[in-house]
């Protein structure tokens, strides 16, 4: 865990008696932890001189504990150094949004392209990949079978050599044809590389793009501040990446790169699968750091995963436009959270028992189908997948590489769930309320139904 020291030494902040001494303690092992994490050395001079001002200098307000005050401060101060309160916005404001990647040789830029492909393909984007790095031998290959497992569109002509070119005509293509969301995986870079950087400018200058994303490896340490810098002052970063944050890598050379773009972090990577990816939650990340979001147990489970649902889901789902990118989306957090069994009778539907008897390793097996399964239909089987017949069947079991039995199980899940969402009435939507999701617009729903 990244900054897992923070953790004891706040429990030794609250054991001390003097308050002042207390502060300066933690300061000092704030500073420790830091450091240890590849944090830039003058943000941590910043942050730690920043908490000690406020702590010593600002009055808790009324009825507040000075401790409880400085744990807040803490707090804030360790969100703002995440990249501050916002979260990262995933709707495009205009169509098609060019996306493109850019990073250091063996960041994961090729598997993280794919990734977010996929994540904005369950978002109901229709998204297209564009192959342009020109240097490593299979490149293209390699997105072009991640793309077919995602089923996601790959333009690339193995062929050229001409980045620039591949760049361009890939984003003129996938526009012809009513894209969304456009994603350019570029070549890596090394950011003493004058050549490669100037590339990665003439693709910037040719494409235009709407956001250039920079895909950081955890592991990458202090030097993270000086190539976030380079990069920067060759194409202006609006997002970042960090990928492998699900082994021992600390990550905070990556945060030192947010600080030096003024970028915000937009996903981490947390495994090697291609659903493994998440939108970065500042606030929520720094809770988890302090130690501040392990509690409440299996509803706090349970929150996590009903968040992942947006307003427009909750509304398609009251109104009985159940489709399989919704299922894709209880499918992912099922895979978070466990044990499976307990969480399957508490997410929509709603508390209903599931109407088969099964234990967790084989509903694992099952869950595992059917995220291949989902990943082989089409846009349109994954909008109405009434549409699905025998000989649909057959291709999206042969793509996924499962039974037609398996296919069909699959759909008997979503046949279910659609008959338990016409079934979901007012008194539901309160269990929802309590859960977190704002209920504002679904109120105006149900009472015009």
């Amino acid at each position: 865990m990244v900054f897992e020291g923070l953790r004891s030494a706040l429990s030794n902040f609250l054991k001390r008696d003097k308050y002042e001494d207390a502060v300066n303690e933690f300061i000092r092992e704030m500073q420790k932890e830091l450091l240890k994490s590849d944090v830039n050395v003058k943000l941590v001079a910043d942050i730690t001189d920043r908490i000690k001002k406020r702590a010593l200098g600002e009055e808790p307000p009324l009825g507040v504990p000075r401790r409880h005050w400085f744990l807040t401060i803490v707090y804030e101060e360790l969100v703002r150094l995440l990249g501050g309160e916002r979260k990262p916005s995933i709707r495009p404001s205009k169509k098609p949004w060019v996306i493109l990647l850019v990073g250091l040789q063996g960041s994961g830029k090729t598997t993280t392209a794919a990734k977010i492909a996929n994540f904005y393909k369950f978002e109901g984007f229709k998204v297209g990949l564009v192959a342009a790095d020109t240097y490593r031998p299979a490149a293209y290959d390699q997105l072009k079978q991640l793309g077919d497992l995602i089923g996601v569109p790959v333009y690339g002509d193995p062929s050229c050599k001409d980045a620039v070119k591949i760049a361009t005509n890939g984003v003129k293509y996938f526009a012809e044809r009513g894209f969304d969301i456009i994603i350019i995986d570029t070549a890596g870079r090394h950011h003493r590389e004058d050549s490669l950087l100037e590339e990665m400018k003439q693709i910037y200058v040719s494409v235009k793009p709407d956001e250039i994303m920079l895909v950081l490896d955890a592991s990458t340490g202090q030097q993270a501040y000086t190539i976030a810098k380079k990069f920067h002052e060759t194409t202006p970063i609006g997002s970042i990446v960090i990928t492998k944050l699900d082994g021992t890598a600390r990550g905070g050379g990556a945060l030192s790169a947010v600080a030096i773009t003024g970028a915000t972090i937009k996903f981490i990577g947390t495994g090697e699968k291609v659903d493994e990816i998440e939108l970065f939650n500042p606030s929520r990340f720094a809770a988890r750091v302090l130690g501040l979001g392990d509690i409440e147990g299996l509803v706090e489970s349970v929150k996590k995963a009903q968040i992942e649902f947006t307003e427009k889901d909750l509304e398609e789902m009251l109104e009985g436009k159940i489709n399989m990118r919704l299922i894709y989306k209880q499918i992912s957090n099922l895979k978070k959270l466990g044990p499976l069994r307990r969480i399957l009778q508490m997410i929509p539907g709603l508390g209903v028992k599931i109407p088969f008897e099964i234990d967790s390793r084989e509903l694992e097996g099952k869950i595992e189908k059917w995220v291949a399964i989902i990943n082989s239909m089409t846009y349109e089987e994954l909008d109405n997948p009434d549409i699905i017949d025998k000989s649909r069947m057959k291709r999206i079991a042969r793509g996924a590489g499962v039974s037609i039995e398996d296919v069909k199980d699959l759909l008997k899940q979503y046949e279910l769930l659609k008959k338990l969402t016409r079934r979901i009435k007012k008194s539901d939507l309160k269990k929802l309320e309590k859960l977190g999701v704002d209920l504002s617009k679904l109120e105006e729903l149900t009472r015009t139904k």
